[in-house]
């Protein structure tokens, strides 16, 4: 048995969305084998913190509140800090005194860092004096690939200049920063076979597995397809994040009115923290934005189709996941379910253009009101794949052997 300790940038419970779940995964999957314990940040809505649950699993539990960066800071540090926005989000001077304190108390096996945010924290393990322990980077997008994405697409939209600056910006920044903190640990961790080659080329003499997201198969129980007047159409996903920002955009304006000129369908964007850019979308019929819920999973039975219409990104989409394993019938572009090794037309149907978007979601709304054996198909399908390859029982074997060959 190992002492393992995990560095994670939110509590990993509850887990409310990507890197809370994968976090809480982890934590559960090795805390059944070796003693586990936590550093995180805190959101500000953790007042009950730490919940009973994480003391069930870690063996020691530490947390300190996100530091408050006024808008001048972040925008000063925007221009004239060397380190990109991601890698001083979280760090301040007490919260280093506190892992200080743990590696003095305890004699570690092995660090992971979960996620470019805290790598100040991984860097500060590295730099101890005391035999320090081996240092895992899992990368949980590879945010410089991201940021380069970002500013591609929003240089298409004049409106989106001062964003596509910042990108552009941070994409030098991160990529300066991430190839410094890969070279520097003694293993990467990926989320996707794309950004395993991305990482693997910042840092080509450090061992590199990847491990994708994965998903508890026992929460997510396939329902018939709903018959609701009109059909629903679902997204999920945390809704300050600019990937999801955009994605919903683009659906929203560009894919959903071309839609509408054959059929009257409703639109719900669940997820906490709606982005004042989709306030655009609260005047449009039938469109609804939940904010947080407590459980994604009743919202994503209550789909006719899921969306994935993502242009912006990396890693593995948990939101794809859960679909598939809810046997929902998705119209995703290529870039959504990237890193996921399923077929179009087998598992789903992929459009990248919005009229292609359009009347692939038309295709399966007019075979539902046939009697919907098309969408059975793909929902069925769908379900098998994650069934058989995407559980974490099946996926963290993979993390499990890379620690023991990096102790």
């Amino acid at each position: 048995m190992m002492k393992l300790l995990f560095l994670t940038p939110q509590s990993p419970f509850p887990p409310r969305q990507g890197t809370t779940l994968r976090n809480y995964y982890l934590l559960r999957h090795f805390a059944t084998k070796h003693e586990v314990h936590l550093f995180s940040c805190l959101a500000p809505e953790d007042d009950h913190w730490p919940d009973p649950k994480l003391l069930q699993i870690c063996a020691r539990v530490e947390g300190f509140q996100q530091p408050e960066r006024p808008l001048h800071r972040r925008l000063q540090d925007t221009f004239l800090a060397a380190k990109p926005d991601m890698a001083l989000r979280l760090e301040q001077n007490e919260s280093h005194a506190m892992l200080e304190r743990m590696l003095a108390e305890e004699a570690y096996d092995l660090a992971q860092i979960e996620g470019i945010e805290m790598a100040p924290y991984g860097f500060q393990i590295l730099q101890t004096n005391a035999p320090r322990p081996p240092v895992v980077f899992d990368d949980h997008n590879a945010e410089f690939l991201l940021q380069k994405r970002a500013a591609f697409m929003d240089a298409r939209n004049l409106n989106r200049w001062h964003a596509a600056g910042y990108s552009l910006l941070q994409w030098q920044k991160l990529y300066r920063y991430e190839r410094a903190f890969c070279q520097a640990v003694d293993g990467i961790v990926a989320v996707s076979e794309p950004d395993r080659q991305a990482l693997a080329a910042l840092a080509p003499q450090r061992p590199i597995v990847n491990v994708p997201n994965g998903i508890d198969i026992d929460r997510y129980i396939p329902e018939p397809l709903p018959a609701t007047t009109p059909p629903c159409l679902v997204f999920t996903g945390k809704m300050d994040y600019r990937p999801n920002v955009d994605a919903m955009l683009w659906f929203g304006l560009d894919v959903l009115p071309r839609i509408r000129q054959q059929m009257r369908v409703q639109l719900q964007i669940v997820g906490m923290y709606p982005h004042r850019r989709l306030d655009t979308l609260r005047m449009v019929p039938d469109v609804e934005l939940t904010g947080a819920v407590e459980d994604v999973v009743p919202y994503i039975h209550r789909a006719a189709i899921y969306l994935a219409p993502m242009r912006v990104g990396g890693g593995t989409r948990f939101k794809v996941l859960e679909a598939m394993a809810c046997a929902r019938p998705i119209v995703s572009t290529s870039l959504g379910i990237e890193g996921i090794p399923i077929r179009d037309g087998e598992h789903i149907l992929l459009a990248d253009d919005p009229q292609t978007f359009a009347d692939s979601i038309l295709d399966l709304l007019r075979d539902q009101a046939a009697g919907g054996e098309r969408s059975r198909f793909l929902g069925e399908a769908a379900r098998a794949f994650v069934e058989k390859q995407c559980t974490w029982e099946t996926i963290l074997p993979q993390l499990d052997a890379f620690h023991a060959q990096l102790v």
